[in-house]
């Protein structure tokens, strides 16, 4: 247990107080609901994820703190209502992470991730108020990247995966060929299908690898970002419009890019 107990909870107490207060006296904290924090949340939930990727401690610190007023905010609501308490959202947690934990709080035995993550998707199905189905509980507007592993985790999560995970790589090569010819024969419709089945093949392919397929575009984008302003930068320091340029010149300021370590 954490050595700070009492001063975590003494720092608790306070923030109940000011969300207390805020609701009470702050024209604009007196105005939200449920609905009107739901975009503002998503967009807190963005820059804690953007803080992680660029691994800034302070901003990861800063973010987490904002999340947990939208937390304390929504249970202030719901209270207000006659909905929920913070105690209800509190306690119905410390009993599904117990129940969902049988191999840490009883007698099941799982000495891998793999097979806590398989019995606790089991866990799931079983649960009164819980998915009626395997896939049941992923969010519709969920991004469709973080969607499709998702979906093949939930789906692995009771069997349903690779024996092999080198044979995914025939399902790679199966979607590209498929993609290939949709694509010369101009079947607008058939290809967009046929690039969909291929990205689904490839972020499979990262699952079985313990790769994050998000994570790994994320830093692609990232790494895309800081050569194109470097090429950009160059040439409005030469002076020239970018525009200008062939590939092959913008090419040699990119590999130059590269070799800076960008």
């Amino acid at each position: 247990m954490d050595t700070n107990i009492e001063a975590i909870l003494k720092s608790f107490e306070q923030l109940l107080f000011i969300m207390d207060e805020l609701r009470e006296k702050c024209p604009w904290d007196r105005e939200q609901t449920l609905e009107s924090l739901r975009t503002l949340t998503i967009e807190e939930t963005y820059e804690l994820a953007d803080a992680i990727s660029k691994n800034n401690i302070q901003e990861i610190k800063k973010e987490i703190g904002d999340l947990l007023l939208h937390i304390v905010f929504y249970a202030k609501i719901g209270n207000e209502t006659g909905d929920f308490t913070l105690e209800q959202v509190i306690d119905s947690l410390n009993e599904k992470l117990i129940y969902r934990h049988p191999h840490v709080f009883g007698e099941t035995n799982a000495s891998t991730s793999m097979a806590v993550k398989e019995n606790w998707e089991k866990l799931k199905l079983k649960e009164k108020e819980g998915n009626k189905t395997v896939l049941g509980g992923i969010p519709k507007s969920m991004p469709s990247l973080i969607k499709a592993y998702r979906l093949q985790d939930k789906a692995r999560g009771i069997g349903f995966d690779w024996e092999e995970r080198k044979d995914v790589w025939d399902k790679v090569t199966e979607e590209l060929d498929e993609l290939k010819y949709e694509i010369a024969n101009e079947d607008a419709l058939k290809s967009e299908e046929e690039f969909g089945d291929f990205l689904f093949s490839i972020i499979n392919a990262a699952r079985l690898y313990n790769i994050n397929p998000d994570n790994a575009l994320e830093k692609t984008n990232a790494k895309f970002i800081r050569r194109f302003n470097y090429l950009e930068e160059k040439t409005i320091k030469q002076g020239i419009d970018l525009k200008n340029l062939n590939l092959h010149e913008m090419n040699a300021i990119w590999d130059e890019a590269k070799r800076k370590g960008l």
